[in-house]
């Protein structure tokens, strides 16, 4: 057997406190949901690139109507001697493309179509973003109600949600926007065509975020820090608002990503069936619509529109799965 070896002053094992003697004295601060869902998000390259993508559709949509005032741009302006008077097609190649044109004119008009598709990224979006914000409104409020105090209400918002869920969508939005194209409650014109589409796709949307709201309060209602509340004497609306609700917001805002998307391509499909927004008022539905009759003369004239509202789907998309992955506690990244 070999001897013990002995250890001596010098070699001794370190105490923690001489280990933590020549670190900084730097408080150890603990990193809050939000920070690490940020950090989780920052290492998904593809989810940041979605968002980059967001932020510049977002900034450009607000500065539309700026960017053509100060250059000076007119989405309605009829440029005829860039189109050929026979054919009623664009002159040159790839749809007229220009230094003054870089995505060509329009068939039969000549308009702008870079200036008509900047014209129409607020429009989409201002429909996309309110109808999404209604209908989140609408879907956490029932589905927080219905989740949280069961029996009879519960029962009621999930036989309203069975009934929403059951009409036909498309057809009820194309009866409604047509019937209201003329004006209502005091509007006309392109307010009355925005606000219209906002009512429907939003006011129609909700149960689907309203069921994922429901079981998540199902879920989070049974939970430890809910019990301690009750016991500290915490009524139903202090527990809904300070307890449930920011334990919500995750799921709230990734679903909320993923249906701007939808509603977007919801407003284009009502657009391209001439029963949204009207011309000469700019919009990408609306510009697919007309590019029907000219695709096989001038295919730039779809294919732009076509790729915009495609990025603008994607990015939301790509944003929104990457959201999920950050704010899920129990993924792996």
């Amino acid at each position: 057997m070999t001897a013990p070896i002995e250890t001596t002053g010098s070699t001794a094992e370190a105490q923690p406190e001489a280990v933590l003697a020549g670190v900084e004295k730097s408080q150890i601060e603990g990193r809050s949901l939000g920070r690490i869902a940020w950090t989780r998000l920052k290492r998904d390259k593809v989810a940041m690139t979605g968002g980059v993508v967001v932020l510049v559709l977002i900034l450009l949509a607000i500065l539309a109507k700026p960017i053509q005032a100060v250059f000076g741009l007119d989405p309605n302006a009829l440029n005829q001697d860039l189109v050929d008077p026979t054919l009623a097609t664009p002159i040159g190649s790839f749809g007229g493309m220009s230094w003054d044109h870089p995505l060509g004119v329009e068939p039969k008009f000549g308009r702008d179509i870079a200036t008509r598709i900047l014209e129409g990224s607020w429009v989409s979006l201002l429909v996309a973003f309110g109808a999404t914000l209604l209908s989140v409104i609408i879907g956490t409020v029932m589905g927080v109600i219905a989740g949280f105090y069961g029996g009879w209400a519960d029962t009621m918002i999930s036989r309203a949600m069975d009934t929403f869920l059951a009409f036909p969508l498309l057809l009820f939005a194309i009866s409604i926007s047509a019937s209201l194209q003329g004006g209502a409650f005091g509007l006309e014109g392109l307010p009355l065509h925005v606000s219209v589409l906002i009512f429907v796709i939003g006011f129609f949307s909700w149960p689907y975020i309203g069921r994922i709201v429901r079981g998540q309060t199902l879920s989070l209602r049974e939970r430890e820090f809910v019990d301690a509340a009750r016991s500290l004497g915490a009524r139903g609306p202090f527990i809904l608002f300070r307890e449930l609700l920011p334990n919500l917001v995750g799921p709230i805002l990734v679903y909320a990503t993923l249906l701007i998307p939808t509603n977007i391509l919801f407003e284009a499909s009502l657009s391209f069936l001439g029963v949204g927004i009207q011309p000469p008022q700019s919009s990408w539905g609306g510009m697919l619509s007309t590019a029907v009759d000219y695709y096989q003369v001038d295919p730039m004239f779809m294919i732009v529109p076509g790729m915009a509202i495609f990025v603008t789907v994607l990015a939301f998309n790509l944003l929104g799965d990457g959201l999920r992955d950050a704010l899920d506690p129990r993924g792996q990244r």
